[in-house]
């Protein structure tokens, strides 16, 4: 079983890497005076008690100040990670030199599963163990395995939303550790559980004898 475990996470070891557009040099752009943009400003100070927050994003009255731009919102995995079968497995790979940064990130989300209201998510955490290879991955990686089951029918088993809604003032930084402890995607599977097919009458006949097999006839004279 660990040998299977090991060799299914190679399939995702490779990431895709994101190309990124080269950003212009503003000292060498030549803008004419009358399109130049106006210098930035400072973003204003937060609201006294008792006081309403500026409009996110929307245009500032006269006098009020300058826009305020969107908050920058955490990052979560793409897709949701559900089950379709009563029992499931996430093989995640992890560095080597990072295994502590996601010990810690999963500490944070045992405390979540934990400490949560959320039925979904106590459904979750009735069944959610997570397990760790003491064989080395490949390349050196660090294998763990999320073993779900029970599965929550149609529970989003992302690490995002769980983290999120528990640390919503420190998701970014529980996110970089996360991310940079990754040696490639996870692989989700899901698990059904073997139902032998029935034996023969006579092997389930303790008593019965093995049947002979009939002897070859002798070679005629």
């Amino acid at each position: 079983m660990r040998t299977v475990l090991i060799g299914l996470a190679a399939v995702y070891l490779a990431s895709v890497a994101h190309a990124q557009m080269p950003v212009p040099d503003p000292a060498q752009a030549q803008v004419p005076p009358e399109q130049a943009q106006p210098a930035a400003q400072e973003l204003p100070a937060p609201p006294a008690p008792g006081q309403a927050a500026p409009s996110i994003g929307a245009p500032a009255a006269p006098g009020e100040g300058p826009v305020i731009p969107a908050p920058v919102v955490p990052p979560v995995p793409l897709g949701a990670r559900t089950f379709t079968a009563p029992t499931g497995a996430i093989f995640t790979a992890v560095r080597a030199d990072r295994v502590v940064d996601f010990e810690m990130v999963i500490g944070y989300l045992e405390a979540a599963l934990e400490t949560s209201t959320d039925p979904v998510v106590r459904a979750q955490a009735e069944g959610w163990r997570v397990l760790k290879a003491t064989e080395p991955g490949p390349n050196g990686t660090v294998l763990y395995v999320f073993l779900i089951d029970p599965a929550a029918p149609g529970a989003d088993y992302g690490l995002g939303r769980i983290l999120s809604d528990a640390y919503p003032d420190q998701i970014q930084n529980i996110w970089k550790l996360y991310t940079g402890a990754l040696a490639g995607g996870g692989s989700l599977l899901n698990l059904t559980p073997v139902e032998p097919a029935p034996l023969p009458s006579a092997a389930t006949d303790t008593n019965a004898t093995p049947p002979v097999a009939p002897r070859p006839a002798p070679p005629a004279p």
